[in-house]
């Protein structure tokens, strides 16, 4: 038997396939044969094209397109290569002069057989969420025109200049707080409004003007109303709540903890916006409270005399609605505590309120991050939230601090299918903040179980953005239940001597993945160690 000989370009043209990797092998080998089929003077004329280009460019992406349609055409019409004038061994020059052009020796039969193929299937997985996305949850952004045109409309009946407008007092001083105020901005049937009333007998409601202006006239339960509008079931659910957690969690006034190194400060009760779901439903109160030098103190003096905490969350109500010169003072106090090495500052402003951040309260972000770092935790539940003024606000924010995260509560008919919710994390994450945790509405408050969503609901919510959506743009799944517990689902689905199945979350297909060797991570000798 002769050996097979070689050209000047080294290719083997005996056996055109034994220089390659198997899907290039493979794919010349599908490639091989000759009929006696008629080809098309089409067919013929496209292929000289196609051929030429490849063989005169030096670029993968014609070697690809002759490829790909050669296979086309072996596919549909039971033709090869052969009955064009195309030998095997111009086909296998043209293989490896894909790999000696690819920057990383991608070959072509792995690329149009194997990445191609998988990159159309993830394709698919997305398309109806693209198709859907803009129309079932748009943004405040894409909204922006229905926006600008609700507030025009506020300003009139309030009677605000576009100085109270843009200014947080204004937006405070003309908060609607009252179910006649706010029957002349949102058309509601009668029965509604009588509803709304009843609740607000019991349960606060207030609403920015500007947060207003993001609900939609006449869209049925609009995302942005029900978190800020009572309705009656949180009467008709009431019944007997389970102790609140200041009751079981708080060891030192304004203090609440969980854990040995994180605790939080409730340094207020305000709001700018009282939400329809809010875990602190019941320490609301009718007055808006900062309170006294001296019970910050208390709640410094615990935190002094605990080297164990290491991060601090300052939170109520809403740590933006703290003075500055109170915001300041307490940073500071925080910064001047050795164990303390991190904070965070608790915040739904940039979505309700987003005239409340300043150049003032920037700089005060800024030089408390000089010292430690500062992380600004916010809550923004639907896409409908982001609009071009928070979109800024939290590019703001991002510049001066150490990040900035979201909290979003899994809500039902806010955001509980699976084009809501990958585009509030997809919105979030354009906007400057990162998906953080997704937390399931919580069952200590039965005032709001109408709002309450399965886990497991939330789980495939989760695990479908996993590799359709960027990962950090995916939150954690939590309970909150004594602290905050992973609701993820296990994607672990056996294992036995050392070899795990595991499931892709995507897509369901299972794969094999070894487990390190043992007596391999045992070993004491091993690195620089080595004896």
């Amino acid at each position: 038997m002769n050996a097979p000989s070689t050209t000047d370009t080294g290719i083997m043209t005996g056996s055109p396939t034994e220089s390659f990797d198997s899907y290039t092998a493979e794919l010349l080998d599908t490639l091989s044969g000759k009929t006696e089929n008629q080809v098309t003077g089409d067919d013929r004329a496209e292929l000289t094209t196609l051929l030429d280009q490849a063989q005169s460019q030096e670029l993968t992406a014609p070697i690809l397109k002759l490829f790909g349609r050669l296979l086309e055409l072996n596919q549909e019409k039971g033709v090869f290569p052969a009955d064009f004038g195309i030998g095997v061994d111009q086909l296998a020059q043209l293989a490896r002069k894909h790999e000696e052009i690819d920057e990383h020796m991608v070959s072509v039969g792995g690329r149009l057989t194997q990445a191609l193929p998988i990159a159309s299937t993830a394709n698919s997985r997305v398309e109806e969420y693209l198709a859907q996305k803009d129309s079932e949850a748009p943004s405040g952004i894409e909204l922006w025109e229905t926006i600008e045109e609700n507030r025009k409309k506020i300003q009139s009946e309030l009677g605000m200049s576009d100085d109270d407008w843009n200014s947080f007092n204004g937006q405070i001083r003309y908060a609607i707080d009252s179910v006649d105020t706010l029957a002349k901005l949102i058309d509601l049937p009668h029965d509604v409004l009588e509803s709304i009333a009843r609740v607000t007998k019991t349960y606060r409601m207030r609403l920015t003007p500007y947060y207003t202006s993001l609900i939609m006239p006449g869209a049925i339960n609009d995302p942005v109303m029900l978190q800020a509008v009572p309705t009656g079931e949180m009467i008709e659910n009431a019944g007997i709540e389970i102790p609140p957690v200041a009751a079981d969690h708080s060891p030192a006034r304004l203090i609440d903890q969980f854990y040995p190194r994180v605790l939080t400060i409730k340094a207020t009760n305000m709001c700018a916006m009282y939400c329809t779901h809010c875990l602190r439903l019941a320490h609301i109160g009718k007055k808006d409270k900062v309170y006294s030098k001296e019970a910050y103190g208390e709640a410094l003096d615990y935190i002094r005399n605990n080297e164990r905490v290491r991060d601090v969350l300052i939170t109520g109500g809403d740590a933006f609605l703290l003075p500055n010169s109170l915001l300041e003072w307490l940073l500071a106090e925080l910064d001047a505590i050795d164990h303390i090495r991190a904070k965070r500052l608790g915040t739904r402003i940039p979505v309700t309120a987003p005239m409340r951040v300043d150049s003032g309260l920037l700089d005060i972000l800024e030089a408390s991050n000089d010292k430690k770092p500062i992380r600004v935790v916010t809550q923004i539940n639907t896409a409908q939230e982001i609009t071009p003024v928070s979109h800024e606000v939290f590019r703001q924010i991002s510049k001066r601090t150490f990040t900035v995260l979201n909290q979003a509560v899994l809500l039902k008919g806010i955001n509980d299918t699976r084009v809501k919710m990958w585009k509030l994390c997809e919105t979030v994450h354009e906007a400057y903040v990162r998906p953080y945790y997704l937390f399931n509405c919580s069952y200590r408050n039965p005032q709001f179980k109408h709002f309450r969503v399965p886990l497991e609901v939330g789980r495939d919510l989760v695990e479908s953005m996993y590799g359709n959506i960027s990962g950090d743009a995916i939150p954690r799944y939590i309970a909150t239940a004594g602290g905050k517990i992973p609701l993820h689902r296990s994607n672990v689905v056996s294992s036995a001597e050392g070899q795990y199945i595991l499931k892709k979350p995507w897509s369901g297909e299972e794969v094999s993945y070894p487990d390190a060797d043992a007596a391999v991570y045992e070993q004491d000798n091993f690195a620089f160690n080595m004896k």
